[in-house]
């Protein structure tokens, strides 16, 4: 069985999985990652976004053998600090957005990698960046998911 190593979470980590094995179920099945949610298996519902290399991605649409050593994956797990809550979690919680919450580790996490994109553009989230994000939410929660990420924005 090939060999994968990369770094999760700021950890680096070494997993034994064939070469199409998704990461989602790397992070799932083989390292315990919960966070990231099974959805639709397809790059759809983005319900597993997570971080790689600072971008938000599908972990069920990326073959691990696509990662590199220097590769960091971030998941909802590894976004808090020693501080406490990342501001987007906090905003999360301040808002009151969650219902079931199955998608909200995979919207906040496309959240941050939206704000931290817009901020390196020395730009505000606007309207139109919040309409980019195409996480999708069952319980149709969006009105409080976009005043969560302004507000988490303000904060980043």
């Amino acid at each position: 069985m090939p060999q994968h190593t990369f770094r999760v979470n700021g950890s680096r980590v070494t997993v034994e999985a064939a070469d199409d094995v998704r990461l989602l179920w790397v992070l799932r099945d083989l390292l315990g990652i919960t966070g990231p949610k099974y959805g639709c298996g397809i790059n759809v519902c983005k319900a597993c976004t997570s971080h790689v290399n600072g971008h938000a991605v599908s972990p069920c649409s990326i073959p691990v053998s696509d990662l590199r050593p220097d590769d960091e994956v971030t998941t909802i797990e590894g976004l808090a600090d020693e501080a406490g809550l990342h501001p987007m979690q906090q905003a999360w919680l301040d808002h009151d957005v969650a219902q079931c919450g199955y998608c909200q580790p995979g919207q906040i996490m496309a959240a941050v990698a939206l704000v931290r994109r817009v901020k390196a553009e020395g730009r505000a989230v606007t309207d139109a960046d919040l309409d980019g994000i195409r996480n999708i939410c069952r319980c149709g929660t969006y009105p409080r998911i976009r005043e969560a990420i302004k507000a988490g924005a303000a904060r980043m």
